[in-house]
């Protein structure tokens, strides 16, 4: 049996999870509403894999995966954000996969009788924005620096005065960063960064 441990602030998604885990070879054996309580209850019933809903109040999915996955549970995170930042931070935490709440019982299933086996799983979309953010080279820190300026709403000319440089040398780093973030302009450029963990 494959011993599950369900962990979402919203009962009504557990209750709807329990539902939908119903195999021979599947146990659900705890739910969490917490962080905390995840980590207690991974410790007091040794699932073989936990089901992490990432954005919740107090400890989130992340901090709660980076202290569960060294006792040797795994942690499957079931989500419905799929933002770059969030992905990376996950799979940082050592998490064994990742996966949409949009996901289909049958490959929610799947993914966990994979992740018992000591597989990695990730939803085909968050895959493309994996090999992304590996292939994006990453920004300098006076890309970085010129950015924020942009997010405050600063013009060219303002962000040179803020960090003493030419308006040529600001327009040199925004063209780096946008070819950097495979972008065109400086909302899509902020707005990328934003959703990669960047700013």
């Amino acid at each position: 049996m494959i011993r599950i441990l369900l962990v979402d602030d919203h009962p009504v998604v557990r209750q709807g999870l329990r539902g939908m885990l119903v195999a021979d070879d599947l146990e659900v054996v705890g739910e969490a509403s917490s962080g905390e309580e995840a980590v207690a209850q991974a410790a007091a019933l040794t699932p073989d894999v936990v089901l992490m809903d990432l954005r919740m109040p107090g400890m989130d999915g992340v901090a709660a995966t980076a202290k569960i996955v060294p006792t040797g549970r795994r942690v499957l995170v079931l989500t419905t954000y799929d933002t770059d930042s969030d992905i990376l931070r996950a799979v940082e935490a050592g998490a064994s996969g990742y996966l949409l709440k949009d996901s289909t019982p049958a490959e929610l299933i799947n993914a966990i009788r994979a992740t018992a086996r000591g597989e990695t799983v990730l939803a085909p979309s968050m895959v493309t924005k994996l090999v992304g953010q590996v292939r994006t080279p990453p920004l300098s820190a006076r890309e970085v620096e010129v950015l924020k300026c942009v997010a405050r709403g600063l013009s060219n000319v303002e962000i040179g005065r803020t960090l003493f440089i030419s308006e040529a040398t600001v327009k040199t780093h925004l063209l780096r960063a946008f070819n950097k973030l495979g972008v065109s302009d400086r909302t899509a450029a902020v707005t990328t960064a934003m959703d990669r963990g960047l700013l």
